[in-house]
């Protein structure tokens, strides 16, 4: 029997509201699959837990978070609070606190959605972005100086090691290797970054000589955005660096439908400490509160979760109930076109999972 222990952090905004939703998910696969159960323990850290401790987490967090199996984060952000107190003081904490270097977001049109492009270029979206999770343009390096002064300056400096972008490198590489065609995309900006980003390409194709089976192509960021509208099908695995890759799979959840559902891996890939899975919608203040954020996201993340965990056949299950919902059009969200609130949409992928009518 596999038992896997789940630390649960809804964080703000909607993300309570759909972690919540998605543990309701976890606990109904584990009734329909043989052998599967989970113990979740709830964290209610966050911009509220802020506001009473003057910190987004206690100062032994990541000792209190080491000893389970995976963290099933929501989202973090608070329009009353600085976004720089609040996402380094949560999220990035533990990504960097954990070191999980690995960055994963895969998109597909699942069926039944449409997204922004023509029929059929949509369906042609089945992509991964591996992005750089640890370093680049958020490695946080930088300050400010003579504040208030005209003089006043602020910096970020891009940081790109050796050890860092090899590791991520092999990691995409790995990947690619896995998926049937075999194609990894690289993105970058050397033409005009031309020490950092001269740097990440120059240890990219040291680690891609090991690969002589891959079929790698290179693509500035600015011209990747184009080729993800206007040629999907050319497009399989991307690595990128922490902001491009950022910016990129945003773009990627909206082509295929919605950032509604859009979910994340932050993998340590040595196994050392837990991984962590998230939506990618944010905290959305302005639908808090109003039950229908969609939770089709953060399904897809428990999906992401459960293969991390070595239940392969667990998180098909669930990729197929999430998809008999879509298709069926019957129980979508708001943001896909639909009227239903995130309780239904829930019923409904469980419904699915046990079999009857969604």
């Amino acid at each position: 029997m596999s038992s896997h222990r789940i630390a649960v952090l809804g964080g703000d905004g909607i993300g309570v509201e759909v972690v919540e939703a998605g543990v309701r998910v976890l606990q109904a696969l584990a009734e329909v699959e043989p052998g599967l159960s989970f113990a979740f323990e709830r964290f209610d850290w966050g911009s509220d837990y802020y506001r009473r401790n003057s910190r987004m987490m206690p100062a032994d967090g990541l000792a209190r978070l080491e000893g389970f199996d995976a963290i099933y984060f929501g989202a973090v952000g608070d329009p009353d609070l600085p976004d720089d107190i609040t996402l380094w003081g949560l999220r990035l904490a533990i990504c960097q606190g954990f070191d999980q270097y690995a960055n994963v977001r895969p998109t597909r049109l699942l069926p039944g959605l449409t997204g922004p492009l023509r029929p059929e270029l949509g369906r042609q979206i089945d992509w991964v972005i591996v992005r750089e999770n640890s370093e680049g343009e958020y490695a946080g390096v930088g300050g400010r100086a003579h504040r208030g002064l005209p003089i006043e300056v602020g910096m970020d400096v891009a940081v790109f090691t050796r050890a860092g972008v090899e590791r991520i490198a092999r990691f995409a590489c790995d990947l690619a290797s896995s998926r049937p065609r075999r194609l990894l995309t690289v993105v970058t900006k050397s033409n005009a970054q031309r020490h950092g980003m001269v740097f990440w390409d120059e240890v990219v194709k040291d680690v891609i000589r090991d690969y002589p089976g891959l079929t790698v192509d290179w693509m500035l960021v600015d011209a990747m955005t184009q080729r993800m509208v206007n040629k999907p099908g050319s497009i399989d695995t991307v690595l990128a660096t922490n902001l491009h890759a950022d910016i990129l799979s945003d773009l990627a959840a909206a082509l295929g439908g919605s950032l509604g559902i859009g979910s994340t891996a932050n993998i340590d890939p040595s196994r050392k400490r837990p991984s962590m899975f998230e939506p990618i919608h944010g905290s959305a203040f302005d639908i808090m509160g109003k039950g229908i954020a969609n939770p089709l996201g953060c399904f897809w993340t428990a999906s992401l979760m459960l293969d991390h965990l070595g239940e392969g056949a667990a998180a098909r299950r669930l990729m197929a109930a999430i998809e008999t919902v879509t298709e069926r059009r019957e129980h979508l969200s708001p943001d896909l076109g639909g009227t239903a609130g995130t309780a239904e949409v829930t019923d409904a992928v469980i419904a699915a999972l046990r079999g009857g009518n969604a």
